[in-house]
């Protein structure tokens, strides 16, 4: 009786976790199996439990071959020319901004219509530089005469012109570098009238700010009035800054800077609002209207007596046109209108 229990305690007191027999003796005089695995386990079998070692890919992707599907596709936006677009912006604006609202009702809409192609309009910017309106039509219509004809303005027309035709009509040997630069690159393939027009406008203006003669300015204005793009903000024109200040009833004529936070609101039709700024300043005066561009009117002088610090290259660009004297829409002398 007495060996059946001392068998039946043994039995109940071994673990179901030590299933290896007499494992405290092996463990105190041999190796442990896991060591002895580890020396002389064959590299070519698989692991017991792959689960514990981390896998890494084997599948190498491949690059598509078409950048098209690598490229995010700016959505098309409808220019301000097209039918119902200044409808829309009018109703934006008003509701968004009241102040603007009491301009806009006091003001006739703006109508944004251009006849010539990017690369005339660009050559005419370039015309224009630094000169009184009169002085560069004058210019300008020699110019088209020499080339003949507006439609023959064309980049190989440009090139195939001398320094010195150009100088009889008037146009500087500056001027002359700058027309060479903006036709060369539209003969290389840079710039196109097609390309021009499909760009987004961010890359727009980076590729149209790398031609000799072509600044910030001018580039606003091209994309508003030649292209009718709805969301341009000229944040360097005196004439908008001026607008800005006198509606928000600013201090002091706010800065470049500034004027993204200010007109925010106005998004995606700051186009308009800067038409507004322009129509807001006209109708404040004489003084005031010197500073916005036209086609008409007095000497732009009194624009260094506004803003002294004004940036060189604003007051020569600003200078291309003559302020405004009941002219319903900017820029038309050099954009086309």
């Amino acid at each position: 009786m007495g060996e059946q229990t001392q068998v039946q305690t043994q039995t109940q007191s071994q673990s179901p976790a030590s299933s290896q027999p007499n494992s405290d003796v092996t463990s105190a005089t041999q190796p442990t199996p896991v060591a002895d695995v580890s020396i002389n386990a064959d590299v070519s079998q698989k692991p017991s439990n792959p689960s514990k070692i981390p896998i890494r890919p084997q599948k190498i992707r491949k690059l598509s071959s078409n950048p098209t599907s690598t490229i995010a596709t700016t959505p098309i936006i409808k220019p301000l020319s097209a039918e119902g677009e200044i409808n829309a912006a009018l109703h934006h604006l008003r509701v968004v901004d009241p102040l603007l609202a009491t301009l806009i009702d006091t003001h006739q809409p703006p109508a944004f219509e251009s006849h010539h192609s990017p690369f005339l309009a660009l050559t005419k910017s370039i015309l224009y530089q630094q000169l009184a309106y009169k002085a560069g039509t004058s210019i300008y219509n020699r110019f088209v005469a020499l080339c003949g004809g507006e439609t023959a303005v064309l980049p190989d027309n440009v090139l195939g012109l001398s320094a010195q035709e150009l100088k009889q009509v008037g146009v500087s040997g500056r001027k002359a570098s700058y027309l060479y630069d903006l036709a060369n690159k539209y003969k290389s393939g840079i710039l196109s009238d097609e390309t021009v027009v499909k760009m987004d406008d961010k890359s727009l203006f980076t590729m149209l700010s790398m031609v000799k003669g072509i600044g910030s300015w001018s580039v606003h204005m091209f994309m508003i009035f030649s292209l009718h793009r709805p969301d341009v903000l000229p944040v360097s024109d005196l004439g908008v800054r001026k607008g800005v200040q006198m509606l928000y009833g600013l201090e002091e004529l706010p800065r470049p800077s500034q004027m993204e936070q200010l007109c925010e609101k106005w998004r995606p039709y700051r186009s308009v609002g800067a038409w507004y700024m322009w129509r807001f300043v006209e109708g404040k005066g004489s003084q005031n209207a010197s500073v916005a561009p036209s086609v008409e009117g007095a000497n732009v002088q009194p624009l260094q007596q506004i803003e002294p610090q004004q940036d060189a290259q604003q007051q020569h660009q600003l200078q291309l046109l003559e302020p405004i004297n009941g002219m319903g829409n900017l820029g038309a002398c050099i954009w086309g209108q």
